[in-house]
């Protein structure tokens, strides 16, 4: 069961507002806007994150530290999860990304030594940690840096 597919027991869904049709409607006349004021007004209303003119928010907390524009995002791979590949092919990322192991956005790849290969396999990656070199190369397989 989801979310969305929550029904009440009795099954009865809420009616829509239908609001400025009427005194009959119960929603006539001001339309439950209330009268006069900001709110009341078409295109009435205050953007987000305003606070009637207090200094808001986002502008009293200090600003810290900044953002990297020209930091690469890595797309980190365990070893065990090289195991799903057959033995003696050539993994790289557009293998990876093929077989569903990685997403796309990062701007490389890099194997983590967590679990253990059991196949030889020719891995291809941008990075690599040592642990994970080892393993690889521990299973008879090779393991190449691209750039």
């Amino acid at each position: 069961m989801k979310l969305n597919e929550l029904k009440s027991a009795s099954g009865e869904k809420k009616r829509r507002k239908r609001v400025g049709r009427g005194p009959g409607s119960g929603h006539g006349k001001t339309a439950g806007r209330g009268h006069k004021g900001q709110n009341s007004r078409s295109g009435g209303g205050v953007r987000p994150g305003f606070e009637g003119g207090q200094m808001p928010l986002q502008r009293r907390i200090p600003k810290r530290g900044f953002t990297n524009i020209f930091k690469k995002r890595f797309a980190l791979v365990n070893v065990k999860d090289l195991n799903r590949f057959d033995a003696n092919s050539v993994v790289d990322p557009a293998v990876l990304k093929e077989k569903g192991i990685i997403k796309k956005g990062y701007d490389g790849v890099k194997v983590l030594g967590t679990g253990d290969v059991h196949v030889p396999l020719t891995v291809r990656v941008h990075k690599i940690s040592s642990s994970a070199a080892q393993k690889i190369e521990k299973a008879a397989g090779r393991v190449e840096v691209i750039s």
